[in-house]
């Protein structure tokens, strides 16, 4: 039987004027900005009158596979099965990456008959977000460097520089580069770099900005490098964050789209969850819980990575508190941290499959038991999944106290959502004692220990080279107290990719800390971790092509 592809499924879709999807959720007409017929910009002026109280569910995944997982696609078809349902349910996700589009992954705005469409413009351009943090990333970086060009007047040491500039693709030749280069006009020769956007500091204070004035403040935070003398130099000495804000003005107002099902969708912001915090942002989650009554969002990679940062970093600072999570798994993505290869996974293994059960447990234990919320496995069906393998799943996930959902949302959308929407409903009032999974007050070496311990169960962490000194260094100008953002592999629980399961035996590496004093965290770089993806062999971008009718295909 031949399938429809992602794309053609979504160019299939009879949308909703966006106009229309607005004004169900009572939206003033005045704060709708139209970005052609069906993407729009929300000002969230108008709304901060109303109570901000929606419950907010949480769509998070065990460690991915080169099977998949099925996180974004089970978070719209979650909405979708809530608004079936008779809920006033809204989702609230992050914006796609060109660099994983054109890359390995292709796109991200969910699969099958659960997506948010326009899926093209979300997973290309969309409304520009990205497009501004960029320019306001290297406006910084220009901003700079044309400050020790002209005569230096703050002392910024060329060596201690820590600002990179940023570019949304995946692109290895810049990760490391001299610049300057070609005589004394042409600006001061240095070791310069660049990240993707998404893992750019402006990309995480844009989705942790509450509004736009705690935007201009944050981004006049950050720290850009170091004196001679050893004291930051941060983006207000180099008055730069107001023409940053200016730039960012509509960029940090939520977009607003549909899913196939017409159920609104607000897409803004999208960091990594393995390099950055890897959460939408805050404003439109703010937004959706102004305007819905159940508020399903994601983040990003599996639950040590994305949720943890979630709950140990956004909620806090947006004051938020999850009522629901959901951890999604395939059977087949557990029979993978079980040893078996890709090729063999439709086959029934019933051994293999519980082999690799404990990196789905370990996953629920976090949550249910470090972070104290009440949660649900939703199980992403596939058709080779058998009877026994999805009994055995059910059996060792009731063995923690959580139930079991089948979702089919992929083949059937929100229809194939609703038992574990019901199971959602259900768990919004089951009382929940939330809580971090570290002591944020605690020195840092102390706060990598217990996030090494508590989530991916290490016996132990350990500073080498550079983070040794870069800890009491931090500790002594005043960043002690911050939250930490670990990057790390998201393929395993460990720092080691190779580690699949629920490794034990194990010490986290970290090599690397830096502050990033405008999103208020404390970047902890651990084992190979990379800031700038490369491009696989094939990439994605090949299968990608536009007709004379401007319709493009290949695009997942």
């Amino acid at each position: 039987m031949a399938y429809l592809t992602d794309i053609e499924i979504a160019q299939a879709a009879a949308m909703r004027p966006i106009c229309d999807v607005a004004a169900e959720l009572h939206i003033p007409e005045e704060a709708v900005e139209q970005y052609g017929r069906y993407k729009a910009k929300i000002d969230p002026r108008a709304l901060r009158a109303l109570p901000r109280d929606g419950k907010l569910i949480l769509v998070t995944a065990i460690t991915p596979t080169p099977a998949g997982e099925g996180k974004t696609t089970t978070s719209v078809g979650l909405t979708d099965a809530l608004r079936r349902m008779g809920k006033n349910a809204v989702a609230a996700l992050r914006e796609p990456s060109l660099g994983p589009v054109f890359g390995i992954k292709g796109g991200a705005a969910g699969g099958g008959y659960a997506q948010v469409v326009p899926m093209e413009d979300i997973n290309l351009h969309f409304t520009g977000d990205f497009h501004a943090i960029g320019a306001a990333n290297n406006l910084l970086a220009a901003m700079l460097d044309n400050h020790i060009q002209q005569g230096n007047a703050l002392g910024i040491d060329p060596k201690a520089i820590t600002w990179k500039r940023a570019v949304d693709m995946n692109d290895r030749q810049l990760r490391h580069i001299v610049d300057g280069l070609g005589g004394r006009m042409q600006g001061v020769p240095r070791e310069d770099g660049f990240d993707i956007t998404v893992a750019s500091e402006v990309m995480a204070v844009l989705c942790l900005a509450s509004d736009l004035m705690d935007l201009k403040a944050r981004l006049g935070r950050i720290i850009v490098g170091y004196t001679y003398e050893g004291k930051p130099v941060t983006a207000h000495d180099l008055k730069a964050e107001g023409a940053m804000t200016a730039l960012l003005k509509d960029a940090m107002k939520p977009n607003l789209v549909q899913t196939l099902e017409g159920t609104p969708a607000f897409i803004h912001g999208g960091p990594f969850a393995n390099i950055a915090h890897g959460c939408n942002s805050v404003a439109a989650t703010d937004m959706a819980l102004r305007l819905g009554d159940y508020v399903v969002t994601e983040a990003g990679f599996a639950a040590d990575l994305g949720a943890e940062k979630f709950l140990d970093i956004k909620c806090p600072m947006a004051g938020l508190t999850p009522s629901a999570v959901v951890i999604v798994a395939t059977v087949r993505a557990l029979k993978y941290h079980g040893g078996v290869t890709k090729d063999l996974l439709g086959q029934e293994n019933l051994a293999a499959l519980e082999k690799g059960l404990p990196n789905l447990l370990q996953h629920v234990d976090n949550i249910k038991n470090v972070f104290g919320l009440p949660c649900v496995v939703a199980v992403n069906a596939f058709p080779t999944d058998t009877a026994a393998e999805l009994a055995l799943v059910e059996e060792k996930c009731r063995a923690l106290g959580v139930n079991v959902a089948l979702s089919q949302v992929w083949a059937k959308g929100g229809a194939g959502g609703e038992a574990l929407a019901r199971e959602v409903v259900r768990l919004c009032e089951v009382p929940g004692d939330f809580r971090q999974s570290y002591d944020v007050n605690a020195p840092i070496a102390d706060k990598l220990r217990q996030i090494c311990r508590n989530v991916y169960r290490a016996d132990d962490v350990a500073l080498v080279g550079e983070a040794v000194k870069q800890a009491k260094q931090l500790e002594a100008l005043g960043f002690g107290g911050l939250p930490i953002c670990m990057a790390k592999t998201q393929y395993s629980f460990s720092d080691d990719p190779s580690l699949l399961g629920a490794p034990r035996g194990f010490t986290v590496t970290v090599r690397n800390l830096k502050v990033c004093a405008g999103a208020g965290f404390i970047v902890a770089l651990t084992g190979d971790i990379m800031t700038m993806p490369g491009l696989p062999k094939v990439p994605a971008a090949e299968k990608i092509d536009v007709d004379e009718n401007g319709r493009i295909t290949g695009l997942f």
